[in-house]
């Protein structure tokens, strides 16, 4: 990074706004997280602990509605009926059902099947009496008088809490039994299906509930009683267990053991049986120190990044501005003071005035900008090529319903500075003119020809008048106020009105072909190209403004017009009753009209060329390909010599400069009138054929000399670029020093022949 960034206020300005913009809401974001990261972290473990015991929930609701089901079907296989079960030849086949029962679920450790007011009870292994069952399954709280009632009274589902059972004398495991009366949800049922789980089926479900975290995770059933409990960490009091049943399903606080807890709780629909988590709430800020001791690691992290952004930043919205000063600075004043300027000044500033002032340069171009447009558009017709943009900037606007040319041109004028101020008078007059009461506007462009205009009119016309009247109106408006103004009387050619502002290049060649007849009406007359429509006796002769119309659009170079003449004209003929050699001899006015253009161009070859294949052509299809291919050379050698004369014009233009560019009075109007041509055409065609605008090329020829003359004479600086036709010292000076990088004094120390400075070089660049 350059090192005099740091020395712009305005660099040091948008570093200090980035890093403001980083650290405002990082350092709000960083408090708001702090405050809310022990309840966010609170709440996303006791969302935790929600999903996973309802999760718990279903599996356990799914495998108590699995033994359900599986007590029903027993209910209703005729191999376990009392009959079939007490029956010696089916016991075995009963057995042998139980087993299969049992294998159905792997929560079953071992399950039994009891008829009322039995001596025996039958499971898996086969049958025994009530007496030997209890001395083979002996539970710690659960006696043999209490499973006998239980086993003859159980009319609803009922599961035992987990209690100690003692398998044959010597097998010592915690189990809950699992009452099902059969047939299940009947008011009298004859039986009882008992299920022996092991705890560890279930507390397997509870015990990663909680993870890391200390506290304890219960299941109860709907009486309140505790089935499984998971512990981790210290145990609650009887009375603070029993205080969970009851609790709506969710999450909740409340003391136990004198401390505050987070309990977290769900219930089930289908047994009523309740799932617990509880955790001491204190273990949530033992958490927090961590995420904060993350976060400020976070913090320091990130303003470091964001420092880096910053600069980074900063360097890129100021890297265009930089750019822009340097450039600004080097057009408008020298760049050791443009450095300084950048250093201590505001860049904005100083990018402004140099803005302000290519803006004025602009304003000086945009008039022959807007010339070239408009000459475009009475030579191609295409009004598309003018973007909204553009007719925006140039303020042209072609929303009107009918459009013509008119083409105004006066005696030739001389070149001294009357003539010349008044026909810069005249231009600036017809530029954009505007007649309300005609509902019609017009914009002038200036011809090649310097003693002509074109003017572009665009109105709207009254349903209720005819088309020419608004036109012979417009016409006398526009003349009128040139007679008002200007003592010249002058002559105007009008085109035929168009509905579409892209044939206005035809309305100019009839415009111009109606200017060419002045000679013919007299000097300051009006013609209109409509009114020049006379033919024969007999209107299938082609009319002789048409003819007029084909050979000014051979003249222009317009192919796109003369092809719109000669197309209809013959498939008019085609479509006539006339004989076949008098669609001939009508055709010959159109070829006599080609070659006679021809001939006024000089371009005469194409007569032995082209011509007798024409006349011997067999049909009027033939004839037409032929007059289109001799129109096209035509325009093609037109555009060829347009081209010729305007490079051999523009050679003796930089020659006229290489000679006088030393006389201060040298302007674009002065060559302009010199060589007969209009100054916009002179400035567009300099461009187009030099690479450079006509002021750099004038500019460069007087630094070139000074150059020269700093180089071999000790002269007087002030007297060298007066001799070469500048007359403001100062702005030279910076000019000068802008394009060399050095004042004309350091110029000619550096460069001269003799190496030495002149005293009055070093007064005149101070």
């Amino acid at each position: 990074m350059k090192r005099n960034y740091f020395k712009s206020k305005l660099f040091l300005k948008y570093i200090w706004s980035y890093l403001f913009i980083l650290l405002i809401p990082l350092v709000l974001m960083t408090i708001f997280i702090y405050q809310s990261a022990v309840t966010n972290l609170r709440s996303e473990i006791e969302q935790s602990h929600l999903s996973q015991l309802t999760q718990t929930k279903v599996i356990i609701d799914g495998r108590m509605k699995e033994l359900n089901e599986i007590a029903s079907r027993v209910s209703y296989d005729k191999r376990l009926t009392p009959f079939r079960v007490h029956d010696s030849y089916f016991s075995g086949e009963a057995i042998q059902a139980l087993d299969q029962y049992k294998a159905t679920s792997s929560i079953i450790s071992e399950m039994f099947l009891y008829f009322h007011k039995d001596g025996n009870i039958y499971s898996s292994q086969g049958l025994s009496s009530l007496d030997v069952f209890t001395s083979s399954f002996s539970f710690h709280n659960w006696n043999k008088e209490t499973v006998f009632q239980d086993l003859n009274i159980t009319k609803f589902p009922t599961m035992r809490p987990a209690d100690t059972v003692i398998r044959n004398s010597t097998l010592q495991d915690s189990m809950l039994a699992y009452l099902v009366p059969i047939t299940p949800y009947s008011p009298t049922p004859h039986g009882t299906i008992m299920y022996l789980i092991k705890e560890s089926e279930l507390t397997s479900l509870i015990d990663s509930i909680l993870g890391n975290y200390q506290g304890l995770t219960y299941i109860l059933d709907n009486n309140g009683q505790i089935l499984v409990d998971n512990r981790q960490g210290e145990a609650l009091s009887i009375t603070d267990a029993k205080s969970l049943f009851g609790l709506t399903p969710g999450i909740h606080d409340k003391i136990l053991n004198g401390k505050p807890h987070s309990i977290v709780s769900v219930t089930s629909e289908n047994n009523g049986w309740t799932y617990v988590t509880v955790m001491p709430s204190s273990q949530f800020f033992s958490s927090v120190v961590h995420v904060r001791s993350f976060i400020v690691m976070l913090f320091c992290i990130v303003v470091l990044v964001g420092a880096a952004i910053a600069l980074v930043l900063a360097r890129m919205q100021y890297q265009p501005i930089s750019t822009l000063l340097e450039f600004a600075n080097s057009k408008t004043k020298p760049k050791n003071q443009a450095n300084e300027s950048a250093l201590t000044g505001n860049e904005l500033d100083h990018i402004r005035t140099a803005l302000q002032e290519y803006s004025s340069r602009v304003d000086l171009q945009e008039p022959y900008a807007r010339n070239h447009f408009l000459s475009m558009l009475l030579k191609y017709g295409n009004a598309q090529s003018l973007t909204p943009e553009l007719q925006e900037a140039f303020d042209l606007h072609f929303d009107r319903t009918h459009h013509f040319v008119m083409v105004i041109g006066w005696d030739e004028m001389s070149d001294n500075h009357e003539e010349m101020h008044e026909r810069q008078e005249i231009i600036e007059l017809l530029a954009q003119i505007e007649f309300p009461e005609l509902e019609a506007h017009a914009y002038g462009v200036e011809l090649p020809q310097l003693d002509q205009l074109a003017l572009i009119i665009s109105f709207n016309t009254n349903d209720a008048e005819e088309e020419f009247t608004p036109i012979r109106r417009i016409v006398e408006a526009v003349l009128s106020c040139l007679l008002e103004t200007f003592d010249a009387t002058p002559t105007i050619g009008v085109g035929t009105c168009y509905s579409s502002p892209n044939q206005l290049n035809q309305s100019f060649i009839e415009a111009c072909s109606a200017f060419e007849l002045r000679a013919s009406s007299g000097h300051g007359t009006v013609t209109y190209f409509e009114k020049l429509h006379f033919t024969p006796d007999h209107t299938f002769w082609i009319p002789n403004n048409s003819l007029l119309k084909l050979a000014q659009s051979l003249k222009q170079g317009s192919y796109d017009v003369a092809e719109q003449i000669i197309s209809p004209s013959i498939r008019s003929l085609q479509s006539s009753d006339l004989s076949a050699l008098l669609k001939r001899c009508i055709c010959f006015d159109i070829l006599n009209t080609m070659l006679k253009t021809a001939s006024e161009l000089g371009i005469h070859n194409l007569i032995q060329e082209i011509a007798p294949n024409m006349i011997y052509s067999n049909t009027l299809d033939e004839l037409e390909s032929g007059f289109l291919n001799l129109a096209s050379r035509i325009c093609n050698q037109v555009e060829r010599n347009n081209q010729k004369e305007e490079q051999s014009q523009i050679d003796r233009i930089v020659s006229y400069i290489d000679d006088h560019y030393m006389n201060h009075t040298l302007s674009l109007e002065t060559v302009a009138f010199e060589f007969t041509i209009s100054p916009s055409h002179v400035s567009r065609s300099f461009k187009e054929k030099t690479g450079i605008n006509f002021v750099q090329y004038i500019w460069q020829k007087r630094l070139e000399e000074v150059m020269h003359h700093l180089k071999t004479t000790n002269a007087p600086l002030k007297d060298i670029i007066i001799q070469v036709g500048y007359l403001d010292t100062p702005n030279f000076i910076r000019k000068f020093k802008k394009e060399t990088g050095h004042t004309p004094g350091q110029f000619r120390k550096l460069f001269g022949e003799n190496g030495k400075v002149d005293t009055a070089s070093d007064l005149d660049d101070e």
